[in-house]
Order: structure tokens, then sequence, then C-alpha cells
């Protein structure tokens, strides 16, 4: 069982950013790409994962992504071309 919470960036095929959290970061993509996910990746896709961090707690990871979520988008792209949070469990 997956006891890891994350926030994850993806970009669209506008090249948009859109930042979510979830507990499975494969099957959220999957989800996104199907048409399942939030309204707005539906229109966007194919998403393409571009960044994610790894937490041990909801909470934790809902704040990180709220805080994500208030940047600009040269402040997202930067996160996503310094890659992915090396600090993970």
């Amino acid at each position: 069982m997956n006891d890891y919470h994350y926030v994850y960036i993806v970009e669209c095929s506008d090249e948009s950013l859109y930042t979510g959290y979830t507990t499975d970061v494969e099957r959220r993509v999957r989800e996104h790409n199907a048409g399942e996910g939030a309204k707005y990746t539906r229109g966007r896709t194919p998403v393409q994962l571009a960044y994610f961090e790894c937490f041990d707690t909801r909470s934790a990871a809902l704040s990180r992504e709220h805080e994500i979520k208030s940047y600009t988008r040269n402040k997202k792209q930067q996160l996503v071309e310094e890659g992915t949070d090396i600090n993970q469990p």
C-alpha cells in the first residue's frame, strides 16, 4: 500500500502547466489523459508528467500544492527545469 502523498505538475498539450495532488502519480496522469482528470486538463490532452514531489502526510502535500498553485508560470517552469525533488523517500 502506498503511504505517500504527491504534488505533481503536468504539461498540457497547449503547453500550460497544471498542478495537482494524488497518492498515485502514474494513475493520475492516466486519468488526466483519459479525460477523467481535472476539468482544466480535459480539453488539453495529452498531458505529460513534468515534475513531482513526495510527502509523508496529506496535509504537507496539500499545503505544498497550494503554494505551487500560487506561483507564476515562470516559477513553475523553473521547478520543472530543476527536476523532480531529489529529497524524496
